[in-house]
């Protein structure tokens, strides 16, 4: 388009994680417009991805998605411009996004260099609670009235539950992380999704040609997330993401094994890992990059 205005476009669907039909629309949008966050872009238009079976439910509950997107969408400052849907007997629901960024100031995942400081934009867990509440584990709607937890700004719960806190976190636009990171001076970030903390942050060590480092104590988490790894509530993609890592991937002695999981559960609409020199001090720093081959090292 000119020297500092460029389209970029991304999409992404998937099946329903939570059973309120109008979170699962918050969540898919917000998880498709991270993309464009991700890149230090400016949403503008939105298209949905709908797969429907009509009479798997009453029509409200379609529209409840529908709803729930349409109101993170405005959230975002994009306009809905259409979609398309199909007749499908498994509900799948997502967008196609385009937006806006500037080629000269932007974020990319191939960017970090050796001496930077990582920080993360959302606690992790979401693939863990998300599996507990599928599989009705009690624990995943325990009550956390005495337990107060981190939500994002002027964000309510649906339910006093670590359900309904991950919720509340996969509802959250990654638009102030992006300005934030922007703000910070940084050229390079990564929304953490369905490959995990260690998954995405080793294509970002593969793609600069650095080593990265993850301090364990360090790393933000959900409510309940020792409990809920603990009573077996593990996800397919982290024993995928811990394959296809293999010896690229270290832990010292001193990390128990129920953090080693968090590592590598995958997200869904998962926060932004930022490379800065810069402290970000509204987010966890949880590492660092060093000079060497491409692995994760976390301690």
């Amino acid at each position: 388009m000119s020297e500092h205005q460029a389209l970029v476009q991304t999409m992404d669907f998937f099946t329903p994680i939570v059973d309120d039909p109008y979170s699962y629309g918050q969540i898919a949008a917000a998880n498709a417009l991270s993309d464009v966050y991700a890149m230090g872009g400016r949403p503008i238009t939105a298209m949905n991805i709908c797969c429907f079976d009509p009479q798997m439910a009453p029509a409200q509950v379609w529209a409840d998605i529908l709803r729930g997107m349409a109101d993170k969408v405005a959230e975002s400052g994009a306009a809905l411009v259409g979609g398309h849907s199909v007749e499908d007997p498994m509900p799948k629901f997502g967008l196609s996004v385009t937006g806006l960024i500037d080629p000269t100031h932007m974020l990319d995942n191939a960017g970090a260099e050796p001496g930077d400081l990582i920080f993360l934009s959302k606690p992790l867990g979401t693939g863990i609670i998300t599996s507990a509440a599928k599989w009705d584990d009690e624990f995943a709607f325990d009550s956390l009235v005495e337990d107060p937890v981190a939500l994002p700004q002027g964000a309510t719960v649906i339910q006093d539950s670590p359900i309904g806190v991950a919720i509340a976190w996969m509802s959250h636009l990654n638009r102030e992380a992006s300005e934030r990171a922007l703000a910070a001076g940084a050229r390079c970030a990564t929304d953490i999704t369905g490959f995990g903390l260690a998954g995405h942050l080793f294509n970002v060590a593969r793609s600069s040609e650095v080593g990265i480092e993850i301090d364990s104590a360090a790393l933000p988490l959900l409510p309940r997330i020792q409990e809920l790894v603990e009573r077996k509530n593990l996800t397919g993609g982290s024993k995928k993401t811990r394959a296809h890592l293999g010896n690229k991937m270290t832990f010292a002695d001193s990390v128990p094994d129920w953090l080693k999981e968090v590592v590598v559960d995958p997200q869904t609409s998962g926060g932004l890992a930022i490379f800065s020199k810069t402290p970000i001090e509204e987010f966890a720093c949880i590492g660092r990059t060093f000079s060497g081959t491409a692995q994760i090292a976390v301690r």
